[in-house]
This record gives structure tokens, sequence and C-alpha cells, in this order.
């Protein structure tokens, strides 16, 4: 969610950010602070009434003890206690068209985010070979069909020697994460409204949810949703800052709308696993995090020796809580093309300030300690960036790593984790 004090502040910067995003934006900016002002002034003239009110009534009172007639303080009394419950319901309905409206505006973007088109930011490895795709190089390691039969299109079953690969993939990234910094956590899947609406994935993304009515819960598309509100409504110590967390889970989307090439193979499922990383930062540190996770990435993907680009992604593609995303893309030489593996977004203080998560700095600074000696809390910053999607991972890994003969050599480093030097040909 945006500051209402910097739109109240700076509302024409505000406006500009979001054009940048798309037609429309800029027009709600305008309408938010027309409401604005609305709330604001009938809450002071409720306020004004108040104490007019709190005046009558000493007044009323003192002529009762001194036998005076009250009368016209009376009817005086009873017109000002009227018109402070309509200033005040006023107040409360304005005020709540006000949050609903806020909460339609995405983040402002970054400055650096990229104009309309995508901006590759850099290309590392060969992305010229070409050959068969995961399915024919897994042959019934992936079981499209009988996942289909049990749970319907876009699940699978994965068997055999892609078992240990995910098993191993997932234990080597983690371990490589720690090591870094990040505390592993295995988070709930199931989620209530409020954790998706303070991640941003509601209102804007309802259509890719599945939602369990007879519980209110949902069913998480990722664990940033999950790692982002275990510290929802606290106020932590810049001292502990910053926060890192690698979160393991399966997740879960809807796929509306996808079609084509996508919907063949493990490529884009339903049910997929993921390892995440998240962060919390001061405010001052969040650009220089987002770099990091980038190069974390980087990092893995070099390792498992995959052929990859950095994409800085375009300001009207970014998601409603990002104000900067990157991804990188896998060359996948079954489909000749270059396909989405990671991502990481700077959400700046969109998310915490929906889930209210605060830090309070140095108390040694006297910025905002208001002669208590203690800083006020501001809202910090989160980040979040993909480690490993486990199963377009395997996709990348089949494809590039797949011989003349159809069998498939897989990265060294995933060999201690239990993962097989090589896969056969499929059968």
């Amino acid at each position: 969610m945006l500051d209402l004090r910097l739109i109240r502040r700076e509302p024409d910067a505000v406006r500009a950010a979001l054009a940048r995003r798309g037609s429309g934006l800029a027009a709600r900016v305008d309408e938010l602070v027309e409401l604005d002002a609305t709330w604001r002034d009938a809450t002071q003239a409720a306020e004004r009434l108040r104490a007019e009110q709190k005046t009558a009534s000493e007044e009323v009172a003192a002529g009762k003890r001194d036998g005076r007639d009250v009368q016209a303080q009376l009817e005086r009394l009873k017109q000002v206690s009227t018109e402070f419950k309509a200033l005040g319901e006023r107040a409360r309905q304005t005020e709540q068209q006000l949050q609903e409206l806020l909460a339609t505006l995405p983040n402002m973007p970054d400055p650096s985010a990229a104009e309309p088109e995508d901006e590759v930011v850099r290309v590392v490895g060969d992305a010229t070979k070409t050959g068969r795709d995961h399915l024919e190089l897994a042959g019934d390691r992936i079981d499209m069909e009988r996942g289909a039969r049990l749970s319907g299109s876009r699940f699978a079953y994965l068997r055999g020697d892609l078992v240990m690969l995910e098993l191993a993939l997932v234990q080597w990234v983690l371990h490589k994460l720690r090591g870094k910094g990040f505390e592993p956590v295995l988070p709930p899947v199931l989620v209530r409204e409020q954790a998706l609406y303070g991640t941003g994935f509601l209102p804007d993304t309802e259509q890719q949810i599945y939602h369990l009515p007879a519980d209110d819960l949902y069913l998480a598309g990722t664990s940033e949703v999950a790692l982002a509100s275990m510290h929802a409504g606290e106020i932590l110590d810049a001292a502990d800052l910053p926060l890192r967390y690698a979160g393991f889970s399966p997740c879960f989307r809807r796929e509306a709308g996808a079609a084509g090439k996508d919907t063949r193979g493990i490529l884009r499922v339903h049910q997929f696993d993921k390892v995440e990383m998240f962060s919390f930062v001061e405010p001052s540190q969040s650009t220089g995090e987002h770099e990091r996770l980038l190069a974390i990435e980087e990092e893995i993907l070099s390792d498992l020796q995959i052929p990859y680009r950095v994409v800085n992604i375009a300001v009207d593609d970014l998601g409603a809580s990002a104000a900067k995303k990157y991804d990188t893309e896998a060359w996948l030489p079954g489909q000749g093309a270059y396909r989405e593996l990671t991502s990481t977004s700077n959400t700046t203080d969109f998310q915490a300030r929906r889930l209210e998560i605060r830090v309070r700095g140095d108390t040694r600074s006297p910025k905002g300690s208001q002669g208590t000696g203690k800083p006020k809390p501001e809202t910090l910053h989160t980040l979040n960036g993909t480690a490993v999607a486990v199963g377009r991972t395997i996709i990348a890994l089949l494809e590039n790593g797949q011989r003349d003969d159809g069998s498939v050599a897989l990265p060294a480093v995933l060999a201690p984790y239990g993962a097989p030097a090589e896969l056969p040909p499929a059968g």
C-alpha cells in the first residue's frame, strides 16, 4: 500500500510515477486526493462539534445546578449532537472509500525499472543449442497421463531419478542459501485472505488463486505470502536486520488463460515446488539487497550450467507490489527460446505497510525520537526472489544436459545430495 502521507505531500510525483504503469492510475490519484481532503474536512469539523458538544453539556449541567432555564441550551445540544453524528458518519464512509481506493493502487515503480519494452541486462552462456524437449528426454519419468487421470490437466507424477533430482536440488540450494545467511523455513501453504492482501496478490490476481470457501482459506501460489506474513504486526529492531528466509513449499496456481506451448509438460502446471528467498531490510538497504538476490540467482544458474539472460521487467508488466523486478530466463533447447526460470522483486514498503511491519532504528539517532530517547518506528522494506522453481529447473537441466543418444548429463554439484550423475535415455 502506498503511503498516504506521501500522496498528500507529493501528489504530482506520485501521479507521474504511477502514470508509467498505465493509463487511469493518475486519475485514481486525483480521486484519492479529493477523498482525502473531504475526509479530513469532515473529521476536523466533527472534532470542532465534539468540543462544542462538550461545552454545551457543561452549560446545561451548570444551569441545572443553578436552577436556571436551560431549554435553549438543551435545544442547541440536541442540534449539535445530530450534526456531530451526521459528520461522523460522513467521515466514516469517506474513509472507507479512501481506503478501498488506496488498496487498488500499485506500488510506484523504481526510476530504473524498464520502460514498456523489457530490457535485457546481460546474456550468460551459449544459447544456440537445440534438441529434444523435456518430455521426450524424461519419458515415463514425467507421467502426465496418470497425473491427468488423477487430478485433471496440468498435473504430473515425477518418478524415479527425477524424484532424486528434485530432492537433491532442494537440499543443495537450501545449504547454499543457509551459508549466505538465509534461515530455512517450511511454511504453511494454506493462508488467510489478509496474507494475500498484505503481499499484493489481492486485489490483483484473484483469477490465479485457489480458494477453499468452506474454510475461508487460500492455497498460496508462492511461499512469499507466508514468509512476508511471518512478522505481520510486529516492530522489529534495526539491529536484527536484515532478516533473510529461504522457504520451501509446494505452490498452487490456477494458471487461468495459459495456452499454447506453455501447457506441454511441466513448464506451467497447477502444482509445483519452489525455494523462495525473502528479505526484511531497512529502507536504505533495499536497492543493494535486490542486486544481492539477483546475484544469488545467477550464481545458482551458473553452478547448474544453465545458459540464461537477465531481464529488467517493464513497468507495465510489474505485479502490484513490485517497484522493480528482474527475471532470469533460461535457454530451453527443446523450445529454442528463453523462458522465465526465476525472478526477484523489490517491493519497497508496499507489503510491509499493508502487513504493518515496522522497524525501530538506532536509538543513538535523534531522528524521530520526539524527545523520548526512542526512535519512532518506520515501515521497513521487503524483497523476494526465486532460488529454485523446481519443475522449470528440471526442464532446463534435462534440455541443456542432453546428449545425442538421449541421455542427460547432470551437474556434478548435485551428486553429493543424492542426484544421479546422469539419466539414461528414455525407454
